[in-house]
């Protein structure tokens, strides 16, 4: 308990030095959309701009923003693959296949033939400036490291006097789960060179924000180091996320100092379990989130998912509707990052209703220093203070399998006299009350308030 205070401790001292331009980018949890629940590995330039158009015109108003391609966009997909996790083959002399497009750097670049606006080397420009015509930010996955065919093939290091790929790539340094990527090692010439070259294309394409796999477990800190310290040369503002958790909680300033957004878990999907689980990490991330940088939850399992992989068939969420407000009421008191992961196109009324709630996303937005209050007899609140006022923003949760009461106690929360009580989902003021507030809350279910004192 004492390690973790001081963890904690240490991480408040860091956010209290953060630079401007850190907390500028990320002022707040980035709001947004990823392709990876919907479209695995195997996203196209179309399918993007459809997400893009629906974004731009049912929820970039309440302040959705990002819309970011995941992983492998450098791999050959053909139309329709349901391929979600393809591993490179190595042949006799050493080569790799199949081929990642690549250029004479040893920089990964879009497949053309996922993302035809990428032909002729403009890379992911076309589509960052489609993405920015619609009012929006464009953001990309990337894996840490050097690819394992630059170092094959030694492309030259730019910005280096005759250093290539196989000279700075760490070949100890592997992902478990995808075998296109050496680590760097971050003390040999080059290294950072390499990364510098990375952010400055990503600039020139136009990315605003940048999700960086196999980073977080194990914690690699000289490379997190490094990709901060290439987003600060490279001119232009791009927020930095590290995937995927479980981040050690005794990286927890470290992660504050240098990145964006992190996540505390692995990957999450639609199982009640997973939602249980994702309580207790939040719980030990407690008090480390703050401008500029934000613990992760993952991905908003809502909407039509898995639509070519990578986790089950072709699905809309496998949550109930009660588990649904759920999911979107943790993720907003507890000030995740928001990150839409179903194919927008395909929303019915249900997801828009959990997308478009102003009142709801404002706790998310500008809710201050979330909490738990409790967690008893599968009852569980949590809260927020609104920003400049002395309004609380407040959670309850019924995290049982049977219908239940779950309470709060206005003392609790440091409020006197009578309370107004209002129901952020429903929209409605419910009245005003001396002591307490309780609700009858279905399984797996839950009700997000605003309670203001009345003098």
């Amino acid at each position: 308990m004492k390690l973790h205070c001081l963890i904690l401790f240490a991480a408040g001292i860091l956010l209290s030095t953060q630079t401007s331009a850190q907390t500028k980018i990320a002022a707040t949890p980035p709001m947004g959309w990823n392709s990876y629940n919907c479209f695995g590995s195997a996203v196209h330039e179309d399918e993007v701009k459809a997400n893009t158009d629906y974004m731009a015109k049912y929820l970039k108003q309440y302040g959705w923003q990002y819309i970011v391609v995941d992983f492998l966009w450098s791999y050959d997909n053909p139309p329709g693959s349901n391929i979600g996790n393809p591993f490179q083959k190595r042949l006799q002399d050493g080569s790799y296949i199949p081929w990642l497009a690549m250029d004479k750097w040893g920089r990964l670049t879009p497949q053309p033939n996922k993302f035809p606006s990428a032909f002729g080397g403009n890379g992911f420009k076309p589509l960052a400036d489609y993405v920015h015509a619609q009012g929006l930010k464009f953001g990309i996955h990337v894996m840490r490291g050097i690819p394992r065919q630059a170092v094959w093939a030694k492309s030259p290091i730019k910005g280096t006097n005759g250093i290539t790929a196989d000279m700075v790539a760490d070949t100890n340094s592997q992902c478990l789960w995808m075998n296109h990527m050496y680590g760097l090692d971050m003390k040999k010439p080059g290294a950072q060179e390499y990364l510098n070259s990375l952010l400055e294309l990503y600039a020139l394409w136009g990315v605003d924000f940048i999700k960086v796999d196999d980073l977080s477990r194990p914690y690699s800190a000289a490379e997190v180091e490094g990709y901060k310290k290439a987003i600060d040369q490279c001119g232009r503002p791009i927020v930095l996320s590290l995937s995927p958790g479980e981040t050690p909680l005794n990286q927890a300033a470290h992660a504050t100092q240098y990145a964006n957004m992190w996540r505390m878990a692995d990957d999450f999907w639609d199982n009640w379990k997973e939602v249980l689980h994702m309580f207790d990490y939040a719980k030990s991330w407690e008090g480390v989130g703050g401008l500029g940088h934000w613990p992760d939850c993952d991905m908003i399992q809502i909407g039509k998912l898995s639509k070519r992989g990578p986790v089950g068939i072709e699905r809309y969420s496998r949550f109930t509707e009660d588990e649904l407000y759920t999911h979107m009421t943790f993720w907003s008191i507890y000030r995740s990052p928001l990150m839409l992961g179903g194919n927008l196109p395909e929303n019915r009324e249900l997801e828009l209703k959990l997308f478009t709630n102003a009142e709801v996303l404002a706790a998310n937005q500008s809710g201050e220093n979330p909490r738990q209050l409790y967690k008893k007899d599968g009852a569980m609140v949590w809260y927020s203070h609104v920003q400049n006022s002395n309004d609380v923003y407040v959670a309850m949760f019924n995290i049982g399998d049977d219908p239940r009461s779950v309470a709060v106690d206005f003392s609790s929360l440091g409020l006197k006299g009578k309370v107004k009580v209002r129901d952020l989902w429903k929209k409605q003021t419910l009245g005003q009350y001396k002591t307490n507030y309780q609700q009858n809350i279905n399984a797996h279910g839950t009700a997000l308030f605003r309670l203001s004192s009345i003098k």
